[in-house]
């Protein structure tokens, strides 16, 4: 070995400069250092790579359900006015026309449901609004009325609530208000029970309406002037004059309906129904029904409709 001033010389000819101990800890660190971060990439090396995380899924937008549509027409007759007679008869024709997702079950409609669409619907509860137009009476048409005063069309607006006590058993109720020939309040109650047999549709059961005073007054009761009226128009009518009379509110009538539907397709369908109807309280008593009415009010009618699938309109 040989000494020299500026270090020691090793046989392999290496020469180690004289340090101090602060850098020759921070040279160990440092070496130290340097084998475990190439450890690290020997063992990264090794491993298989890894996936990065799945990015969030977009979110689902269910698709809009088409739409069956269905339209048809329907021929009513039904009694002349309310309170005529069982002969003296009209005839009305009526559009149909009804909106539901494809691959439901059609909606239930009886003969006498107002026209109406649900705006809230739930497992056994539909309700939504409801909307009648009752046709005019002109006096001047027939002698059963000469001298008795005519009564405008009228327009009823409510609400329905549509409740399915069974799958089978229906029972409905609306309230409505009228606009025009008559100002008054009506409500009904229908239960009707759906039975489907293959291709037809079974359906029947009982009925029952309430009205106000201001709802029946115009079409029975009789005032001083149209009671007169009757005994000036006696010699062309051929009729016994009537006399005055004041109709009220309450039960206006009870009754009973049924229904069959026939369906020859999924796209065409026909029916036919009956309705029958009893005036009661003081509707039944007025005169206008006692001496040249009845209290028996029937409904006839038959239809069809014709079904087809589309996109939604809106």
């Amino acid at each position: 070995m040989i000494r020299s001033h500026s270090g020691v010389v090793f046989g392999r000819g290496i020469v180690l400069k004289s340090v101090g101990r602060r850098a020759l800890a921070t040279a160990f660190l440092g070496a130290v250092g340097a084998g475990v971060v190439a450890i690290g990439v020997v063992i990264a090396a090794d491993l298989p790579p890894q996936q990065l995380p799945p990015s969030a899924p977009a979110a689902y937008i269910p698709a809009v359900p088409d739409w069956t549509v269905s339209v048809g027409i329907e021929a009513r007759v039904l009694p002349q006015w309310p309170g005529a007679s069982d002969h003296k008869f009209g005839v009305s024709v009526l559009p149909l026309f009804n909106i539901r997702n494809q691959g439901t079950p059609p909606i239930f409609f009886g003969p006498r449901d107002s026209f109406g669409f649900g705006i809230l619907n739930f497992s056994q509860l539909r309700i939504g609004p409801a909307i009648l137009f009752v046709g005019d009476r002109q006096a001047q048409n027939y002698k059963e009325l000469y001298g008795l005063g005519s009564v405008n069309y009228t327009a009823q607006v409510g609400i329905f609530a549509d409740f399915w006590a069974l799958p089978w058993l229906r029972l409905r109720g609306e309230v409505r208000q009228g606009i025009g020939g008559e100002t008054g309040v009506t409500g009904d109650i229908f239960l009707d029970a759906i039975v489907p047999v293959g291709q037809w549709v079974l359906s029947a059961g009982p009925r029952v309406t309430l009205q106000t005073t201001a709802a029946v007054s115009p079409y029975f009761t009789i005032t001083q002037a149209q009671a007169a009226g009757t005994v000036a128009a006696a010699p062309t009518s051929g009729l016994v004059p009537l006399l005055p009379y004041n109709a009220s509110g309450g039960l206006y009538s009870y009754g009973a309906g049924t229904k069959v539907q026939y369906a020859f397709s999924q796209q065409w369908s026909a029916h036919g129904f009956v309705e029958y109807q009893r005036l009661t309280g003081s509707v039944a008593d007025s005169p206008i029904v006692t001496v040249r009415g009845s209290p028996n009010q029937f409904i006839y009618g038959v239809g069809a409709t014709y079904s087809f699938n589309t996109h939604p309109w809106w």
